[in-house]
């Protein structure tokens, strides 16, 4: 899973299904095109589900896969290890 933009469109996923204007405005610095292309990326590799609905204007629902949720023990750990590694790092270690 390269990118860097794609662990926070999974950690703004783990809230539940989200419409691309939505994880744009969260995701602020990201461009449309970009996060077009990672979100793409992550639903071929089976982490994400795009959802299209016929209507005016279109509705394009993005939400994590069961694959998608197998990250979050992983996401969890990571965030452990940095919350715990921030003293450290601010004492200048």
């Amino acid at each position: 899973m390269r990118g860097r933009w794609k662990v926070l469109i999974v950690r703004e996923l783990i809230a539940g299904t989200r419409r691309f204007s939505a994880l744009k405005r969260s995701l602020a610095g990201v461009s449309h095109k970009v996060l077009t292309a990672q979100l793409r990326e992550l639903e071929t590799d089976g982490v994400v589900e795009r959802r299209v609905f016929a209507q005016v204007p279109p509705r394009v629902d993005y939400d994590l896969t069961e694959r998608g949720r197998a990250l979050l023990p992983l996401l969890e750990g990571l965030h452990a290890w940095g919350a715990a590694g921030q003293p450290a790092a601010e004492a200048g270690e």
